[in-house]
């Protein structure tokens, strides 16, 4: 049986769960794969992966009626509860919206919207590309989720539209212009970029978000 804290990812159908769970588990989580809300509410932790368009992970998230799960766990995480992570179109899914679906609605969990990436540049990003982790808070401390993380390390990418810069921006990288990568209010912390693909250093941010579950 595994052990760590048990931290649920919301099974809704879209992409690859499994090699989340599997990486999750890696790095000393109990990670399940569940629809069950009373597990989930349970959870010491909650993940919400996601891969491909946003609107179709939306309606697929409603689908599954894990929609309001998704949002109050979210609103708990930004608000210092358990911590929840979003991966990929996970973090999108947490703004108002996205240009990539004008009529399906996010969480609307932090302010804005998704758009597509600019300049002329190949789209979707799909490569290994240089994090820029380095950008301190007011009092120069690096985010937690990013503890231990090189400062430009490697992270491996796939999406066209990207979240807006903004105060809650904890990483970028380069692709044609400055690119949102991973995002943290209170407990609630996202990245742009695949953790589960990104070699050691994604295990890092993993292993970071759970020691921030089995912390509290």
């Amino acid at each position: 049986m595994i052990g760590g804290p048990v931290v649920a990812v919301l099974d809704y159908g879209i992409g690859n769960l499994r090699s989340a769970q599997k990486a999750l588990q890696r790095v000393g989580a109990d990670a399940r794969l569940t629809t069950d809300p009373g597990e989930i509410a349970s959870a010491a932790g909650v993940v919400l992966p996601g891969v491909g368009a946003f609107g179709r992970c939306v309606e697929a998230l409603e689908a599954s009626g894990l929609a309001g799960v998704a949002r109050t766990a979210a609103e708990q995480a930004i608000e210092g509860g358990r911590p929840f992570l979003g991966i990929c179109v996970g973090l999108q899914l947490l703004y108002e919206g996205s240009d990539e679906s004008p009529g399906r609605p996010g969480l609307g969990i932090l302010e804005g919207r998704v758009t597509l990436l600019a300049g002329d540049v190949k789209r979707p990003q799909m490569q290994w590309n240089r994090l820029d982790a380095a950008a301190p808070d007011g009092d120069g401390a690096r985010h937690p989720l990013l503890a231990e993380v090189a400062g430009d390390a490697w992270m491996y990418f796939v999406h066209s539209y990207a979240a807006p810069l903004g105060p809650h921006t904890i990483a970028t990288c380069e692709y044609g212009t400055t690119v949102c990568a991973a995002v943290g209010a209170g407990n609630l912390w996202a990245t742009q970029f695949h953790p589960e693909k990104s070699g050691e250093a994604g295990l890092r941010v993993l292993r970071n978000f759970v020691e921030g579950v089995d912390g509290r």
